[in-house]
């Protein structure tokens, strides 16, 4: 039978959650659990912070990583295409060069409108 194939991935779901759970409730009920000010007190990177916490970021921030991230994201596909290159033929070589071409048209947009301009 077909269900009798993931019986061993079963069994180890479920010693994987038991263990989770067990840790867990270990740490719950052995740990310190004193609550002083100084461990309400916000930090970054072990240094006490300056200034107010809810700092308001400008939108050029978000745009540019946001353009950042849809480049990064997007140049990960040319490397399964350059691996499977000479397989994929003339149709592969086309279905990248205009994705390709959006890409560039995409950054030429953000470009003109002053999307990556740092001020």
């Amino acid at each position: 039978m077909v269900a009798e194939q993931y019986l061993p991935v079963m069994y180890l779901s479920v010693i994987a959650l038991a263990l989770g759970a067990f840790f867990t409730l270990v740490g719950i009920l052995l740990g310190p659990s004193r609550d002083t000010a100084v461990k309400r007190t916000p930090f970054e990177s072990g240094m006490p912070s300056e200034g107010s916490e809810f700092r308001r970021y400008g939108v050029r921030f978000y745009m540019v990583a946001l353009t950042f991230l849809i480049f990064d994201v997007e140049i990960v596909f040319f490397y399964p295409w350059a691996v499977r290159f000479r397989e994929l033929g003339f149709y592969g070589f086309w279905a990248m060069a205009l994705f390709f071409v959006i890409l560039v048209v995409g950054l030429v947009y953000d470009w003109k409108k002053g999307a990556l301009e740092w001020e």
